[in-house]
């Protein structure tokens, strides 16, 4: 009866060593996955969110900028033909 408990208990071991391994190669499989992507992500010309909020604020402004001198120019030329 022993014998069979200590059977038991080295399978049980041994499973439990598995899935150690196993664990340990998917964490070392991810990490190499993301390192590839960011490695990917790095060679590509992508601007970050704040390069991109930054020029989108700059357009912004800037289409503000042209509405309101095209209404000024439209007063002015109302005047002068007026």
């Amino acid at each position: 009866m022993q014998t069979r408990n200590k059977i038991l208990d080295d399978i049980s071991q041994l499973m439990t060593n598995a899935m150690g391994v196993a664990q340990g190669a998917r964490d070392e499989a991810e990490t190499a996955a993301k390192s590839l992507v960011d490695r990917w992500l790095a060679d590509r010309d992508f601007v970050t969110r704040e390069e991109f909020d930054a020029v989108r604020a700059m357009a912004q402004k800037a289409r503000e900028e042209n509405e309101a001198l095209s209404a000024r120019l439209a007063a002015i030329e109302e005047k002068l033909q007026g």
